[in-house]
């Protein structure tokens, strides 16, 4: 069996073929600035920042080398494949630009030369072809954070936790998001294979590329225990306005048991998350906060408080380790206001907020700030973590059996 830590020692053993196609996944969960409106979203459309752009030198950046590299490869490189041509200048530029945004080492800190920054607008467009999974790098492993409901990767069986190691045969081994986006995105009615390592066992799976709808809400009374139960599959734009609808059955059903299903859910707009929190926070009640690490002043996101929750409701949020960003910073504020308990195992751990700006033809996506939660934790890299542990088992899942939800049913009919 592989452990995470024996596959990053030898990744070599892994050579399967697994298939499965993919839904643009770097569009959700980091985080992304909206340069126009002065709000801060989870996800939002390129901001038309344009040449705005600092373009003063550094003194401090002495590039003799670079010049030097730059006029050996053009006067000694020769073409030995005939499948390779020399890249044009555009394109060196591109890729020295590439090198520079990696070299720190943050994988949501990337540049998109012209295409890829076309595919990337399409892909946070709400529609796209892909199979329907958010992937992330974690512990420096291409990982799935979580496939979307009824998308091919849900139906093909990916779980949050799988990682990915090969993409049609090749390794993934230091492949950024951007560029396994890329590679495992294409035509609907295509095959993309890829290789996971799940439980310390390789698998190969093959996934048929269709046009992904990113699914938004479900929400219904369960009869027998009287609790209610909205699943939140993502924080989309619409969501706030779903949600009004879905709290509103919620209301007039009676019940004073309610079930917030956070699982698999990557993220979305920060500020549909921020919205749905007035719901269950009083007004001025801190949401997050957003650091951006003394380079510039804190913001504090705030509850406005709708102060409509039917009163004596009691409330569990479940959520698991492929609930990210947007669902971490709604699960940690409720969390920490002591107004929901939360239930599952621990989330993803996913809380920097990036900016995308327009450069040249291309687009510069950039780590400008973390989100902390309102009692002060950091949520990249350590996550929330649950009030009441509760596993899911890939026997559950053979079974049909949700421990989960069947605990947090559990707790909210007996209080304990």
């Amino acid at each position: 069996m592989y452990s995470r830590e024996a596959y990053k020692k030898g990744r070599d053993i892994a050579t399967r073929g697994v298939s499965f196609a993919l839904v643009a996944a770097l569009a959700f969960g980091a985080g992304l600035v909206v340069g126009d409106s002065g709000s801060t979203s989870v996800v939002s459309r390129i901001p038309l920042i344009g040449d705005g752009l600092d373009a003063t030198p550094d003194p401090r950046a002495d590039f003799t080398d670079f010049w030097k590299a730059w006029n050996a490869l053009e006067k000694q490189y020769v073409v030995t494949n005939a499948s390779l041509t020399p890249p044009s200048v555009k394109e060196r530029i591109f890729g020295a630009i590439e090198g520079l945004a990696s070299s720190y080492g943050d994988p949501y800190t990337v540049y998109f030369p012209p295409k890829e920054a076309q595919a990337f607008a399409e892909s946070i467009s709400g529609s796209f072809a892909g199979v329907g999974m958010e992937i992330d790098v974690k512990d420096g492993v291409l990982t799935v954070v979580a496939p979307l409901k009824g998308t091919p990767a849900e139906a093909a069986g990916i779980k949050a936790g799988d990682l990915i190691v090969k993409i049609d045969g090749k390794s993934t081994d230091g492949l950024s998001i951007k560029k396994a986006v890329t590679q495992i995105r294409g035509q609907v009615g295509t095959t993309v294979e890829l290789t996971i390592i799940r439980d310390g066992k390789p698998l190969d799976i093959k996934i048929i590329r269709n046009t992904i709808q990113i699914p938004e809400i479900e929400d219904g009374l369960d009869e027998e225990s009287g609790v209610y139960h909205i699943a939140l599959y993502q924080f989309t734009a619409s969501s706030a306005n779903l949600f009004n609808q879905t709290f509103t059955r919620f209301k007039n059903s009676g019940s004073r048991m309610l079930v917030i299903d956070l699982r698999g859910n990557p993220g979305g707009y920060l500020d549909s998350a921020v919205y749905i929190s007035r719901y269950f926070l009083p007004r001025g009640t801190t949401v997050v906060i957003e650091d951006f690490d003394n380079k510039k002043e804190n913001k504090v996101h705030t509850s406005r408080g709708y102060n409509d929750m039917p009163a004596g409701t009691s409330i569990v949020v479940l959520i698991d380790g492929g609930s990210a960003s947007a669902s971490e910073i709604f699960a940690g504020a409720l969390q920490d206001a002591g107004v929901a308990t939360i239930i599952g195992t621990k989330s993803f751990g996913k809380g920097s907020v990036q900016t995308l700006l327009d450069l040249g033809d291309g687009s510069l996506k950039i780590t400008v700030a973390r989100w902390i939660t309102p009692a002060g934790n950091l949520i990249t890299g350590n996550g929330i973590t649950p009030d009441i542990i509760v596993p899911f088992t890939q026997a559950d899942a053979t079974a049909k059996k949700d421990p989960q939800m069947l605990r947090a049913v559990q707790f909210l009919t007996t209080g304990k």
